[in-house]
């Protein structure tokens, strides 16, 4: 059960907050104070959040705005700023604000997987078989920020997926997509939202969103709170799991042109007993998927502890209605207590040697900024949407001086007393090892910086025809530590190599638009990548060399009824770094080369069916590793084919009540990088309903959800040893699927 005494601040706070608002809402519907429109720049996110908050359902209502939403809906790409879909020559995703919720998602992880291209189990989420980087590819309201640690879904309003090399956006980064958490914005009404939950294994959910304009201002001051308690019993018996929100965003009407947005936020996740994760120490296949609601495949001290703080601002103005500029920073804090324990297989009967990694970076900083301007000017024929932007970032990680990666049956001067072996079919129950400590008593390890300056131009020529063209002209250093002993004690760190490169990132597209309603494009994009930190050999801890990746994409985007439908055909490569044999330094040892094509569905292709989802196909290829036995082999970890597909189905003559299912079909994965051993393709079903209502004269919405309908048992986050790109450990880890789950909700605006 929930403590009464953490939990009775954040309801006192609700309670207060809702009586102030009660109080002052005869004021506002009299007040007669000028009431200025919020910058144009923010009156998508404003309209849009007007109806998120509204009855039922965010979005269009009728299937006649569902059509037009598809024909119009926009993007807003960093410095390219707001760009109908139909015209950008990129493959483009949003999870949407009525999905998080009407499937009562919890977390990025959940919300990823139902974009069949985005692989999002891992620790870092990655699109098209791609591993993200730490800061690079994640992104909150456009600002660089930390992708390896918890987030909680109730704080954002959309997650927005683009695939593929975006260098010449924002600067180089990894071929894995760009995952961009939009933050929510206030309302200029009073609106308050109250949810209360429960989950199986008994976690209970206690969530607010409150928004509104502050009294007597005219609308100048908008507010957005978000708070959010959910703890109990996670589905392994005898497990714990907390999650705890608090956050604020306030806009302030500078003028009729300018608009201050700043946002802040605090979250701290805990979790404990769960599952730990299996690794193979040499070439055999995955044994049998485990039941994950047995407690003896974890350890009750196991597990994560994760504080995160977020601040950041954006300073918009309109200049004449044409060009528009955008300037912000964003300040990140991300500690995290790893405690996790690792079952490493030794054989094929079972037996395990245990071990936890102490050596983990515990502190991430990350100070990243943004500068845009865009606009619109006409020579002759020819419109150019033009783009000016700068963005960057210094990217601090913090280790623990006495961290270390100790397991059963080694030889350490750590006391790595209480770990021990056993076998995998009943693995030993132990007391919390002495070494875990100390996650506090740390010292910078690394220290990234990136500057980008970017310009861009989409040249429309005709009703039919446009050519974009995007740059970015970057820097970036690195520098890195290691700890300095005196008499035995670690006292300060001592920096140990330092590097700076330049270089371009470039992409050139043309589109074709048939008719309004369809397009073709055809894109190719380079990008530098900056290097991964290194997590074996004698460079152990040390950031990399850059490297460049380079991709082509063909592409066609129509508009059926009220969905958008996506087709992608690509290529990418880059390279692939791993510990080398001969000189045990981890670098660069081949080439990773990804073909894939997608296909994606968006929005109502009639009036009571919505379908989000598609399928994607994946080849991907280790290859010129001067080693027979693994040149053209399968990177490990990534199927060949995954779809997905949520149906939600409106159901006539019954008002207010939809039911949905979610089909999920993953493909069979190699699990060592010889292609030797392979795990076996599994399928995935979620079902559940919701019925909109008046309670009492409140809107209300019931909520009622089972995922992993058939309690299937499977193994998710299949990935080689390196923690970085797809290091050439060879051999798999993987972690333990859910098993079926149940959350009912019930929402209320009061």
């Amino acid at each position: 059960m929930p403590s009464v005494t953490r939990t009775h601040p954040l309801w006192i706070s609700l309670l207060l907050i809702s009586a102030i608002q009660a109080a002052h809402a005869q004021q506002e519907e009299n007040d007669t104070a000028i009431s200025l429109d919020t910058l144009q720049v923010t009156d998508k996110t404003q309209q849009q959040e007007k109806t998120d908050l509204s009855f039922a359902d965010d979005g269009p209502q009728t299937f006649d705005e569902w059509k037009e939403k598809a024909r119009k809906q926009t993007a807003d790409l960093g410095p390219l700023g707001d760009r109908n879909i139909l015209d950008l020559p990129y493959e483009l995703n949003t999870v949407s604000y009525s999905m998080i919720r009407n499937q009562q998602i919890k977390n990025m992880h959940d919300a990823l997987r139902y974009i069949p291209s985005v692989q999002g189990d891992g620790t870092r989420p990655q699109a098209r078989g791609m591993q993200g980087s730490v800061i690079q590819n994640f992104r909150i309201d456009g600002f660089n920020a930390v992708s390896t640690t918890e987030y909680p879904i109730e704080q954002f309003d959309r997650i927005e997926i683009m695939n593929g090399l975006a260098g010449s956006l924002y600067g180089p980064a990894n071929p894995a997509g760009t995952f961009n958490s939009v933050s929510k914005r206030p309302t200029g009404e009073t609106r308050n939202r109250i949810t209360a939950g429960l989950s199986t294994g008994l976690s209970y959910l206690k969530a607010a969103d409150l928004s509104g304009a502050i009294p007597g201002l005219g609308n100048r001051i908008r507010y957005r709170v978000n708070l959010m308690d959910d703890r109990g019993q996670g589905y392994t018996h005898d497990s714990r799991v907390s999650r705890t929100l608090g956050s604020l965003a306030l806009d302030f009407q500078l003028s009729d042109r300018t608009v201050l947005e700043t946002n802040a936020s605090h979250y701290e996740y805990r979790s404990r007993g769960l599952p730990g994760t299996v690794a193979l120490s040499t070439s055999m296949p995955l044994p049998a998927a485990i039941d994950p609601n047995q407690k003896k495949y974890g350890q009750h001290w196991a597990g994560d502890r994760q504080h995160t703080a977020t601040y950041d601002f954006h300073l918009k103005h309109d200049f004449d209605g044409n060009w528009k500029m955008d300037v912000g920073a964003l300040r990140q804090i991300a500690d995290r207590d790893a405690t996790d324990i690792t079952y490493t297989l030794v054989d094929r009967s079972g037996d395990y040697k245990s071990g936890v990694k102490t050596s983990a970076a515990s502190r991430f900083t990350v100070t990243s900024y943004l500068g845009n301007l865009n606009g619109h000017v006409r020579t002759g024929f020819m419109d150019h949407n033009l783009s000016f932007g700068v963005s960057g970032f210094v990217w601090n990680n913090y280790n623990p001086k006495n961290g270390s990666a100790v397991s059963s049956g080694t030889t350490s001067t750590i006391d790595y007393t209480g770990l021990a072996g056993g076998n995998y079919n009943d693995p030993t129950l132990v007391s919390k090892p002495g070494f875990l400590s100390g996650f506090h008593d740390r010292y910078r390890t690394s220290k990234a910086t990136q500057t980008s300056l970017i310009m861009g131009d989409s040249i429309t020529l005709s009703p039919h025809w446009i050519v974009s063209g995007t740059a970015s002209w970057s820097r970036f250093t690195t520098k890195n530590w290691g700890a300095v002993k005196e008499n035995g004690v670690y006292v300060t760190s001592k920096k140990k190599n330092y590097s700076e490169n330049y270089g371009w990132n470039q992409a050139a597209s043309l589109t074709y638009k048939p008719t309004d309603s369809t397009s073709i494009y055809l894109t190719y994009a380079d990008s530098l990548q900056q290097g991964d930190t290194s997590t074996a050999g004698s460079n152990y801890n040390e950031i990399l060399s850059p490297y460049r990746s380079r991709q082509w994409e063909l592409g066609a985007k129509a508009v059926v009824g009220g969905a958008r439908l996506s087709l992608a055909v690509y290529q990418i490569k880059r390279p692939y770094q791993g510990l080398s044999t001969t000189d045990n330094l981890y670098e660069n040892i081949g080439e990773q080369r990804n073909r894939g094509v997608e296909l994606t569905i968006d929005g109502k292709p009639t009036e009571n069916l919505y379908l989000f989802g598609g399928i994607s196909w994946l080849e991907a290829k280790l290859r010129h590793t001067g080693d027979k036995s693994t040149n053209g082999k399968l990177i490990v970890g990534l199927p060949r084919y995954t779809a997905n597909l949520l149906t939600e189905y409106t159901i006539p003559g019954m008002q207010g009540l939809a039911v949905n299912l979610n089909a999920r079909y993953v493909g069979r994965q190699a699990t060592d990088i010889q292609n030797q051993y392979w795990y076996g393709d599994y399928h995935l079903f979620d079902m559940g309903a919701r019925y909109s209502t008046q309670i009492m004269h409140r809107n209300t919405v019931l909520r009622l959800q089972v995922t992993n309908l058939t309690d299937r048992r499977y193994w998710t986050n299949i990935h080689p040893g390196g923690l970085n790109g797809y290091g050439s450990s060879g051999y798999a880890s993987a972690t333990a699927g859910t098993p079926r789950m149940f959350s009912a909700s019930v929402q209320v605006d009061l």
